[in-house]
C-alpha cells in the first residue's frame, strides 16, 4: 500500500503533528514503509501459535483483592482547597 502526500498531511493534522512541507514525502514514505511491514506479518502463519503475556515463561505476581481506604484520607485532603469534615467540600451547582 503506498501513501501520497496528501494523506500524510491529512494524517498529521489528525494527530496535530506539525510537519513542514518539505518533509511530507519522507513522511509519505515512512507511513508505506511501515504498512508495508503490517502487510507482512499479516502473511506469517501462526495458527498453532499459543498467545503468551512474555517471552519468558512466567506467572504473574497476585495480589490480595481486599477493599481499602488507602489510609490517606489526610495527605488527599492537603490539597483540596476546601475540606470538611474528611470530605472535599464544593459549591452547590444543584437549585
Amino acid at each position: 500500500m503506498s501513501i501520497d502526500t496528501a494523506t500524510a498531511a491529512r494524517v498529521a493534522k489528525l494527530a496535530r503533528i506539525k510537519v513542514e512541507d518539505d518533509a511530507l514525502p519522507a513522511l509519505a514514505q515512512d507511513f508505506s514503509a511501515i504498512l508495508g511491514f503490517i502487510e507482512q506479518l499479516g502473511e506469517v502463519d501462526v495458527e498453532d501459535v499459543e498467545p503468551m503475556v512474555s517471552v519468558t515463561p512466567m506467572r504473574l505476581k497476585r495480589r490480595s483483592d481486599g477493599v481499602t481506604d488507602g489510609d490517606q484520607q489526610a495527605k488527599v485532603l492537603s490539597n483540596a482547597p476546601d475540606a470538611r469534615e474528611g470530605f472535599f467540600a464544593v459549591p452547590k451547582v444543584v437549585e
